[in-house]
C-alpha cells in the first residue's frame, strides 16, 4: 500500500507556491503519495506540479470537485454538460500529471440531495451509467481511472453505499471506472465497514482512511481493526489517504462543515494520522 495525504488538510484553492511548500513536508512525514484537488483544472500547472512530486518521489492521484453548476444526472442539459466538460479536464489534467486515479462523487453535485420515486431513480442511474461510460471510456484512453465515492446522506441522496457504487460501476463495465470508499462516509451509511469493503472487492481502486470527525486517523472512533481486515482480505494494495479540511479556508469549511480544528496543528493531524496507518496496514 501507499499511504498518502489530501493536501486540503491544508489549502484551497491549490497553487505550486502551495505544492513547493507542502510536498517536502509531506515528504518528512513519511508519506509516500499525496492528493490534488481540482477544483479547478486550472488552479495550478500540472506539468510544473508532476516535477516537483517527481522530484520528492510522491506518487499521487487527483480529486474532482462536483459543485452546483457540474452534475451528470441534472434535469438541466447545461449543467450535465458542464460536468462532462469538467471531468474531461480534470482527466487532462491528471494525464499531465501522471496521476492515475480520479476520485470523487462523479455523478452529481455535492450538497444536492433530493427525493426520488423508484422510476425516477432509475431513469437517473441510467443517465450516470450512460454519461459515466463516455467518460470511462476517455478517461481509460488517457491512462486514467476514475473512482466513484460514494457520500453520506447528508452531501448527496444518490449514492451513499458501496452497494449502490457497485450497481453503476458493474454497469459501465469499464476498466476506466472503479471505485473509492471513504471511512468518514461509510462510519454514517454502511451497516458494516468490513462487508461494504469486501463487497466492493476488485473494483475498489482508491480508499480514503479518515477519522469519524475528520481528524487524525486513529483518534476517534472508527473500527479500524475490521478495516484492516477488510483490506486485507481483497487484497487492497492500493493508495489509503487522508483526506481533511482545515478551518482556516472558509469556503472549503463551510462546504465540509468544518467549524473547529480537530488536532492542535494540521501538520498533527496529518503526521499523526499517516503514523497510525502505516502502523495498522503497512
Amino acid at each position: 500500500m501507499r499511504f498518502g495525504v489530501n493536501t486540503w488538510v491544508w489549502v484551497s484553492p491549490l497553487t505550486i507556491p502551495d505544492l513547493k511548500e507542502i510536498v517536502p513536508k509531506v515528504k518528512k512525514m513519511g508519506f509516500d503519495w499525496i492528493e490534488l484537488p481540482l477544483e479547478t483544472p486550472t488552479d495550478f500547472d500540472p506539468r510544473e506540479a508532476n516535477v516537483i512530486l517527481d522530484a520528492n518521489g510522491l506518487g499521487r492521484s487527483a480529486c474532482a470537485a462536483m459543485g452546483p453548476d457540474r452534475d451528470l444526472i441534472h434535469e438541466d442539459a447545461s449543467l450535465r454538460e458542464n460536468g462532462l466538460n469538467y471531468i474531461r479536464a480534470c482527466v487532462d489534467a491528471c494525464a499531465a500529471l501522471g496521476a492515475q486515479n480520479l476520485i470523487g462523487p462523479i455523478y452529481s453535485a455535492v450538497g444536492r440531495t433530493w427525493q426520488q420515486s423508484a422510476a425516477e431513480r432509475a431513469h437517473d442511474l441510467d443517465l450516470l451509467v450512460k454519461n459515466l461510460g463516455t467518460l470511462a471510456a476517455y478517461a481509460h484512453d488517457h491512462g486514467v481511472v476514475l473512482c466513484i465515492e460514494p457520500l453520506n446522506r447528508f452531501e448527496t441522496s444518490f449514492i451513499n453505499l458501496s452497494a449502490q457504487a457497485i450497481e453503476v460501476i458493474d454497469r459501465v463495465n469499464n476498466p476506466g471506472c472503479q471505485i473509492m470508499l471513504d471511512t468518514f462516509h461509510m462510519c454514517i451509511e454502511e451497516k458494516s465497514l468490513g462487508n461494504a469493503i469486501r463487497q466492493a472487492g476488485a473494483r475498489l481502486k482508491h480508499f480514503h482512511a479518515c477519522e469519524n470527525d475528520r481528524g487524525a486517523p486513529g483518534s476517534g472512533h472508527v473500527p479500524w481493526q475490521e478495516v484492516a481486515q477488510a483490506l486485507h482480505d481483497i487484497h487492497y494494495d492500493g493508495p489509503v489517504v487522508i483526506e481533511s479540511f482545515t478551518d482556516k479556508v472558509k469556503t472549503i469549511a463551510r462546504a465540509a462543515a468544518i467549524w473547529r480544528p480537530f488536532e492542535a496543528s494540521q501538520d498533527a493531524l496529518a503526521e499523526n494520522g499517516g503514523k497510525f496507518l502505516k502502523s495498522l496496514l503497512a
